[in-house]
Formats: structure tokens, sequence, C-alpha cells
């Protein structure tokens, strides 16, 4: 394929994802207030994800401790996905698929909002944590694509990316998580 071909496609099915996100608007809006009086009630997001979605679980984190556009007090907010050390002896001493549901455990209370994001929607380990947030009380979300596989389920609000391609899925993601930052510090 030549390459202004492959600029050409991406661009169009980029364009095309994004020209049906302003249907979800009415979920992403509905999930910044949740945030936000979560955080007001001192309660704390809690983020994961595998991949690329790990990265943009610590990015989305690190501009809501510490700003998005304006300044303001730090918001509470975790990435589970960056303690190596954690990670590692969990994985090591309860399976790979634990790594997340281990720390939802340690570190979750009631009224947390817990979310995972996966471009397939089925990934064992955010789908595992997911459950475990669900069985202590905290708000379950889902960045999803794929249709939202079984992950879906899992979530008290699934905000699902209609495509299948792993790329887009993330491009939508960052963008989805970049609107609920500016949200959150919108809402007063």
């Amino acid at each position: 394929m030549h390459c202004k071909s492959i600029f050409d496609q991406a661009l169009a099915e980029h364009r095309a994802i994004l020209d049906r996100l302003p249907e979800g608007y009415p979920a992403i809006e509905r999930l910044a207030r949740l945030m936000r009086e979560s955080i007001a009630r001192g309660g704390k997001l809690l983020w994961m994800g595998n991949g690329g979605s790990a990265a943009d679980s610590q990015h989305l984190a690190s501009e809501i401790v510490g700003r998005f556009r304006r300044e303001r007090r730090g918001l509470a907010a975790i990435a589970l996905t960056t303690d190596s050390s954690v990670l590692t002896a969990v994985g090591n001493d309860f399976g790979f698929e634990r790594v997340f549901a281990r720390q939802v455990e340690a570190l979750g209370q009631p009224g947390d909002v817990l979310i995972g994001i996966s471009t397939s929607g089925n990934s064992a380990n955010v789908a595992a944590a997911l459950h475990a947030g669900r069985c202590m009380d905290l708000t379950t979300v889902g960045l999803l694509g794929s249709g939202g596989g079984r992950i879906a389920g899992l979530c008290d609000h699934a905000l699902i990316v209609p495509s299948d391609d792993t790329a887009r899925v993330q491009e939508a993601h960052i963008l989805i998580g970049h609107i609920l930052c500016e949200l959150l510090e919108a809402i007063p």
C-alpha cells in the first residue's frame, strides 16, 4: 500500500469515529459529574489498562492530579499501572489476572470510581478488577472498544468507541479522557 493511501485511510477512519462521538456526550457529561462528586466526597479515581491503555491510564491520572488547562488544587487520581513492585509481586504470587484486582482490594473505598480502559473489552485483569470494585461498592466505568466485550457487563457506565481497530479506539479514548479532564475542571 502506498504511504499516502495509509495516511488517507487512517485519517478517514479517525474522522468517522470522531463524527460519532457527539452521540456519547450525555454519557461523558454524566461520568464527569459522577467523578467530580466522588472527589468532592473524598473519593478517588482509580485508572487501569494494559499496554497503550496503561499509558493512557497514567496520562489521564497525571492530568487530574496535576492540572489539565487551569490552575486548581490537585484532584485524587491513581493509575494502578505504575508500581512495578506491586505488579510483579502480585503477578508472580497470584497471577497477572489479579494485578489490578488486588490493588482495588487494597486501595479502593466505597464511592471511588474505578475506570478500566480496554480496546477489546475483554482484558481479563481489567475485568477481574471491575468485578472486585463492584463487590466493594465502587462505581465501575469502562472506556472500551469492539462493542464493549465482556467488560461492558461489569460497568455501571460503559463508553464504547464504535471500532474494532485498536489504534482508532485508543485515539478516541485519549480524546474522551481529555474531555473528561476538562469537564472535571469546569464542573463546580
